[in-house]
């Protein structure tokens, strides 16, 4: 029995997974909530993940520190755990891969602060144990799961769970999830710039 997928199968699961995220608007929204907070405070937001994530939370923080910008409001204090490749390989190698997340926080996390987790799985444990960390330092904890959303759908204070099993999917959820905060943030003023 062949697994091949065709085009309108795929998109149908992309569709399916949409519909169902509307059962996850209150979490969304609260999502919203606690990064505009940060923005009018001037607290940071640091965003984590691993391979597909690690992606995700890079275009994230670009469409925070861009994107997201409105005439006449603070702008946001955004940073990606997953980018500075030197700090991640000396932890990695010095310390433990599963502490790459945690040891950056400490540098810079102060109370109030939001984290942000991305995994697919829910279970990427060098995303537990900073988000388990941050919680700790009394920081907003965030995540983006999937598939039964994992140990991290636990612990976070706000989790919103992509409704699938196919990483694929999860992954393209996420990024969804991303750009559908952005908008509302873009929405909520005049956007500094236009597309």
């Amino acid at each position: 029995m062949s697994d091949e997928i065709s085009i309108e199968d795929y998109l149908q699961l992309q569709v399916d997974a949409i519909i169902k995220l509307k059962n996850s608007s209150q979490n969304i929204q609260k999502i919203v909530d606690s990064l505009l907070k940060a923005r009018e405070v001037g607290g940071k937001i640091f965003i984590m993940g691993n391979g597909g994530s690690a992606s995700t939370s890079t275009h994230f923080v670009a469409d925070l520190l861009k994107t997201s910008i409105t005439k006449n409001e603070k702008r946001f204090k955004a940073i990606s755990l997953s980018d500075n490749i030197p700090v991640i390989l000396a932890w990695s190698n010095d310390e433990s891969f599963d502490r790459i997340f945690v040891e950056q926080l400490k540098n810079f996390l102060q109370k109030d602060d939001v984290v942000i987790g991305i995994s697919g799985s829910g279970n990427s444990i060098n995303v537990i144990n900073a988000i388990n960390f941050a919680n700790d330092s009394e920081a907003v904890t965030i995540s983006l799961t999937g598939m039964d959303g994992g140990e991290l759908s636990k612990i976070s204070k706000i989790n919103v769970t992509v409704p699938s099993n196919d990483m694929l999917t999860i992954e393209t959820m996420h990024l969804a999830i991303c750009h559908l905060l952005t908008t509302i943030i873009r929405s909520k003023g005049q956007p500094l710039f236009s597309y």
